[in-house]
């Protein structure tokens, strides 16, 4: 059975604050405990409490969650991959998870910028477990030029701007590279200068979800 300790825990892992000053987050679910291997602290099922309903985020939960150790990151890890997506204030939980599993398919790694928290519940649900693979970071935005800068890569832009490259192939040809998204809403705040890349697609539609315009700029950067 859990403790009470053990239950405050948990419960504080629902905030960011808990987060950062314990070091630890919840996962749920069989799969993403397993692929958190090696970073559990501990696991726990509805039989270990009468109040694991309470204690997970999900509606209908699974009845596996552990409580596991945030990974640490530095920028020079972010290095070890031949892209890094740079977010630039992307606030959906399902979108910072999904581009943290195109990260793990493409072999990119991730800086954040006043972005969702990549240890919350959600984002981690949502990555299938490459929270715990991909290397990231989170920046404050007034540290985050001279942070991308410090990278020393070739940066493109990720937007719909006039003039801007089309065809992704300048982008695809780089052996190492900077990629930058905004929110589909204010799009990318950052001023750092760079090659402005647009997906094009049929008027009929708005704009793209930046995951999906991501998947189809990572997949022409991988599958060259």
């Amino acid at each position: 059975m859990l403790s009470l300790a053990q239950e405050k825990l948990i419960r504080s892992l629902a905030t960011k604050k808990g987060r950062t000053e314990s070091g630890f987050c919840l996962v749920e679910g069989k799969k993403n405990v397993a692929e958190a291997k090696g970073f559990v602290e501990f696991s726990f099922t509805d039989k270990d409490s009468r109040n694991f309903n309470k204690l997970v985020e999900t509606v209908t939960p699974q009845p596996i969650a552990a409580v596991a150790k945030i990974p640490q990151w530095e920028l020079n890890n972010l290095v070890e991959r031949p892209c890094v997506v740079v977010l630039d204030g992307v606030q959906d939980p399902g979108n910072v998870g999904t581009i943290l599993r195109l990260c793990l398919g493409f072999k990119a790694s991730l800086l954040l910028v006043e972005s969702a928290d990549p240890s919350s519940p959600k984002v981690i649900r949502s990555s299938a477990g490459a929270f715990f693979k991909v290397p990231w970071c989170e920046v404050m935005r007034s540290e985050a030029e001279a942070a991308i800068a410090s990278l020393g890569r070739p940066i493109y832009r990720l937007e719909n701007k006039a003039g801007a490259d089309k065809s992704l192939k300048k982008f695809s040809a780089e052996k190492a590279a900077i990629l930058i998204a905004g929110s589909e809403g204010q799009g990318i705040k950052l001023s750092i200068s760079g090659t402005s890349l647009q997906i094009t697609h049929d008027d009929t539609l708005e704009s793209l979800n930046v995951a999906a315009a991501l998947a189809i700029s990572l997949y022409a950067f991988y599958s060259k």
